[in-house]
């Protein structure tokens, strides 16, 4: 048995539960002088003075006995399954297991999985006035939900929701044992990856026009509180704010979105499309769900690139697969709509957008293809390290001459670099530069005639 501090106040947590399952079933199932005593009566541990990750959360978040039932009694199998074998128990008049205990078992693991049906046991089988009390933990609203501690497990569609498992947030459960709390690692049950950049907002180059833009969408992630608590907008705007970036590949959209984040110390996710994106009928609204749930109560920015593979044009319902494609685009445009954090999406042309998405958007920007000067200073920031141009190379007139996105200048950079540092140098030769500059424009099957 682990006798680490942290997790002794589970241990003492799960012997309470085991008193009050005892005390529960005694009292419905009418055993002798069990009613005497109602579960309430049996006092939970008091962790007050208590100094561990648990007890610091049930403190802090002030959770009453039913609410720490719940907590308790996902946790449970992870830590003491035995404690739960007392729900095998066998209903004598039908020879089997008793239909209001819920519960499942699972190939993997031979005890008994708690459902919602046996959270709502413990706490309805004497009170069913207290149901919608239980119910509440999973709106969301609560802080179960808010802090993403608690779910029920997806069920098929004509199964009871509460007959899903009640399961911890995995993370959670780790900082419960060990004090601390994992980052969110890109997988399958959380497909998106956390982006950063190195970059400053002095290292971008956007039309002027594009920056007020942005600043509006900064102004709002700075004032949003105030705007919708005290100036009273709440009864007027929605929490969420939805923004479309477009533009050609290399015009700044995803950097301008990790700046963003960057600038106001807020967390920026890239939702994965790959995976995401099912065949299979209702998979890709499942894969979603996990991000948008996992999001919606968290200060990030979401952000969706190449986000017509998502929110595509709707087609005629010619076939079932269209059909289901129209049913997966209006299920995005209802989660997006609904979703009350910062939404980005990012998208190489605006007429690929549903205009259903279209008109939900707080802001429409377009990143547009530099202009002469705006490629002329983006060229010079390039340039500017330790590997330079050569003197006699006329930049503007390489800007005025090729037109590059900012993208394509920093990979024409990474050529030049390269081509320099293998014959020990430093300074990039004219030859180098339109070599490089060659390479980029032929992945957009252009040409040039310089030498």
């Amino acid at each position: 048995m682990e006798t680490n501090s942290h997790i002794i106040s589970i241990y003492e947590e799960i012997d309470w539960l085991q008193n009050v399952i005892n005390q529960v079933i005694s009292s419905y199932l009418q055993h002798e002088n069990a009613g005497e005593t109602h579960w309430t009566e049996i006092a939970m541990p008091d962790l007050s003075e208590v100094d561990s990750p648990f007890a610091n959360t049930v403190n802090t978040w002030n959770l009453t006995n039913l609410e720490r039932i719940a907590l308790i009694l996902a946790i449970t199998p992870h830590i003491q399954p035995e404690a739960l074998d007392v729900f095998f128990g066998q209903n004598r008049i039908y020879n089997r297991g008793f239909t209001e205990f819920g519960g499942v078992i699972d190939k993997s693991h031979s005890g008994f999985l708690p459902t919602g049906q046996t959270l709502l046991f413990l706490i309805t089988a004497l009170n069913p006035e207290w149901r919608l009390q239980v119910l509440s933990f999973f709106e969301n609203d609560h802080i179960f939900q808010k802090e993403q501690i608690l779910d029920i497990e997806s069920t098929e569609q004509y199964l009871p929701r509460f007959n899903g498992v009640l399961s911890i947030n995995h993370r959670w459960l780790q900082y419960f044992i060990t004090g601390e709390k994992p980052k969110l690692e890109h997988s399958i049950t959380f497909p998106a990856q956390k982006i950063t950049t190195n970059l400053e907002w002095d290292d971008i180059v956007l039309n002027p026009d594009i920056m007020d833009q942005v600043t509006e969408l900064k102004t709002w992630l700075v004032h949003k509180n105030t705007l919708l608590d005290d100036w009273g907008l709440s009864k007027h705007l929605k929490p969420g704010y939805r923004a479309l970036f477009y533009g050609p590949p290399g015009t700044g959209k995803t950097l301008t979105v990790s700046l963003l984040g960057k600038n106001l110390g807020l967390d920026v996710y890239r939702v994965d499309l790959s995976m995401i994106v099912s065949k299979y009928i209702g998979e890709t609204e499942k894969n979603l769900s996990r991000i948008f749930d996992t999001a919606a109560h968290q200060n990030w920015i979401l952000f969706f690139d190449e986000a017509d593979a998502l929110f595509g044009k709707r087609t005629k319902a010619n076939s079932s697969n269209d059909r289901h494609a129209n049913q997966q685009t209006a299920y995005l445009l209802q989660r997006i709509e609904d979703f009350p954090g910062f939404i980005i999406l990012a998208s190489n042309l605006k007429a690929n957008m549903d205009q259903a998405f279209s008109r939900r958007f707080q802001s429409i920007i377009q990143f547009k293809m530099p202009s002469v000067e705006e490629r002329m200073l983006l060229w010079q920031k390039a340039f500017s390290g330790t590997c330079t141009l050569h003197p006699d190379i006329d930049l503007y007139t390489i800007a005025e001459n090729y037109e590059l996105t900012g993208g394509a200048i920093i990979n024409v950079l990474r050529y030049c670099a390269l081509a320099t540092i293998q014959r020990g140098d430093t300074i990039v030769q004219r030859q180098e530069l339109i070599t490089g500059i060659r390479r980029e424009l032929k992945k957009e099957n252009k040409t040039i005639t310089q030498p």
